[in-house]
């Protein structure tokens, strides 16, 4: 089994590498949210245990990513932030549990494991199921979305944007959420720069039969059309 860890903190690091590598876990680690897309691609995790403070680009940032990008490896968050507010926004961008620290290690183990049985049992195939809204069509293998037999040609910034809607169709996703879709990680861009974003998004989804609608006080919503 091969577990990659996204953690700060050395001493961390070693503490799980060795204890759970005597439990038959191959721990992978990495330290900066800015590394973490990259080494989640490379190493092909079963499961990611993934800290909430890094360095550079902080968990949700990375978690967020990954989902946009069709990333589907289950996703444990580690973390000393244990309000309720924190555990809500981490399982809203795509966390599949959570373990607030400090955690025993047992309980780690087990809680890695049922992740692991739980994505095998529902299979890979469940994993890369396209999701459909109207026209469009967004395939998890590829990171692609489709107008009907045609590839939608896109900005990576609305290809983000678009990804980030159709994970949760129907539903409101709020500003927050998609800025971190579309800007991760660049602190110096303005909040309302996610309008501009929108607006041209909007002008290519004409004629797909989806609407992107905004939501006064939630956020941008995308459905189909009638």
């Amino acid at each position: 089994m091969k577990l990659l860890l996204v953690e700060d903190d050395p001493s961390m690091q070693i503490t799980l590498q060795r204890t759970l590598g005597r439990r038959r876990i191959d721990v992978r680690i990495c330290g900066d949210g800015a590394q973490a897309l990259a080494q989640w691609r490379a190493v092909e995790p079963d499961v990611v245990a993934l800290d909430l403070s890094l360095p550079n680009v902080d968990g949700l940032q990375v978690l967020a990513q990954a989902r946009a990008e069709g990333l589907r490896t289950p996703v444990l968050l580690l973390t000393a932030r244990g309000t309720v507010g924190d555990r809500i926004m981490g399982l809203n961008a795509g966390a599949d549990d959570y373990l607030p620290k400090p955690f025993d290690l047992d309980e780690l183990e087990a809680r890695i494991r049922a992740l692991r049985r739980r994505s095998q049992s529902a299979g890979p195939e469940a994993a890369l199921n396209p999701l459909q809204v109207g026209g469009l069509r967004f395939e998890p293998d590829n990171g692609a979305i489709y107008h009907r037999a045609d590839l939608l040609e896109l900005t990576p910034r609305e290809l983000a944007l678009l990804k980030g809607l159709m994970m949760k169709p129907g539903h409101a996703v709020t500003k927050e959420r998609l800025f971190e879709l579309v800007f991760p990680g660049e602190t110096d861009v303005q909040y309302e720069a996610i309008e501009v974003v929108v607006y041209r998004l909007r002008k290519k989804l004409v004629g797909t039969g989806t609407v992107l609608m905004t939501m006064r006080g939630l956020g941008y919503l995308l459905r189909a059309e009638g």
